[in-house]
């Protein structure tokens, strides 16, 4: 072990003293964030999605957790909203919706497309 301290180009520690403050300033804000978000869970289960629909306020950001209580996989899927995710049976998981317009937002289950729709209404 050498007795002498590291030392880094003038750039890399240029470098450091911007990066750090601004990386845990963008850190705190994720974390404060992250847990204002109203959440609506959606239970998959026999091809259906529970609730059918979802009420959500106009201009908010939100999260909906999507849990599969069924046998099979399935795919929680918007058009409108891209977004998408496949889960197996017992899983859980969820995706972040940035603020919505007032109107009707389709979903449906991939997998079982003749049951397993719902909606979102922004309002």
């Amino acid at each position: 072990m050498s007795m002498f301290p590291i030392r880094l180009p003038r750039i890399a520690t240029s470098l450091l003293r911007f990066m750090l403050p601004a990386m845990t300033c963008l850190a705190l804000s994720a974390e404060a964030g992250g847990g204002d978000l109203p959440v609506y869970v959606l239970v998959a289960k026999d091809g259906r999605f529970m609730p059918s629909s979802l009420n959500v306020a106009a201009g908010t950001r939100f999260k909906i957790t999507v849990r599969n209580e069924g046998r099979d996989a399935i795919e929680f899927e918007s058009a409108p909203l891209r977004k998408e995710k496949v889960l197996a049976p017992g899983a859980e998981s969820f995706v972040v919706i940035a603020p919505l317009k007032p109107g009707t937002y389709d979903f449906f289950d991939e997998f079982h497309p003749d049951t397993g729709r719902g909606r979102i209404i922004v309002k």
